[in-house]
């Protein structure tokens, strides 16, 4: 089957960036010091979620780039870092981060939190609202923190049609059981089954564009000539 066989051709080139750029990174212990290429794609893991059901092997849970936009200065580290969130006060803003929003409202589902009426509301809010969330942002940013990525560099212009667009949307394609179940499997007590979004419960992946779309098995090429091309530390 050839899904199987590209899953299989994928997580190899994974292993491959692993071994070129020192391993996977903490989330919480990520800073603007590291080496991080100016653009790239990330890709997230999370504790507990393994390849069908190997505690050996983590499954990827969110795969994302930045800078899909014509002229975007957005570099990979200032995403990353709006997925971290503020180191000060573990804190954070959720209306910079889908993930921080999804994995937000999950949360307040699954611990039977009340709800915060504002979560997820505008592309900004005044201080008093931000003050409100405060102690919600801060549990988000310990859950994810433990979380750990992946990144390859991609040096390409911003825009809709970059490489780092290709390789990200058919990525989540190809990894996501949004329409075929594949070998990797959400677990029964991963936070995304809590959430709300029927596209995050059925992919299995922390995303929400492309979850339901066809993948070109072409990308792999691309994928593994920039693997490639990564100079090993």
């Amino acid at each position: 089957m050839q899904r199987r066989s590209d899953l299989e051709t994928f997580y190899g080139l994974l292993a491959e960036i692993q071994n070129r750029t020192g391993g996977k990174r903490l989330l919480r212990e990520c800073h603007g010091r590291m080496n991080w290429p100016e653009r790239g794609v990330y890709f997230f893991f999370e504790p507990g979620e393994t390849r069908d059901g190997d505690m050996a092997f983590c499954r990827v849970v969110r795969v994302g780039t930045h800078a899909l936009i014509a002229r975007s200065r957005t570099t990979l580290w200032k995403r990353i870092s709006q997925h971290r969130g503020t180191t000060d006060s573990c804190g954070g803003n959720h209306r910079c981060s889908i993930f921080r929003l999804l994995c937000g409202e999950a949360l307040m589902t699954r611990d039977c939190i009340p709800q915060i009426q504002t979560w997820g509301k505008g592309s900004s809010a005044p201080w008093e609202i931000r003050t409100n969330e405060r102690q919600h942002e801060a549990l988000v940013s310990q859950y994810l923190g433990a979380m750990t990525l992946l990144f390859l560099s991609v040096p390409d212009a911003p825009g809709s049609e970059s490489v780092r667009g290709i390789i990200e949307r058919n990525a989540i394609a190809l990894l996501s059981n949004y329409h075929e179940t594949t070998p990797d499997q959400s677990s029964s007590r991963w936070l995304g089954q809590f959430s709300s979004r029927g596209r995050v419960q059925r992919s299995g992946l922390w995303n929400n564009n492309h979850v339901d779309e066809q993948y070109d098995p072409a990308f792999l090429g691309l994928l593994e000539n920039l693997v490639l091309q990564t100079p090993l530390i």
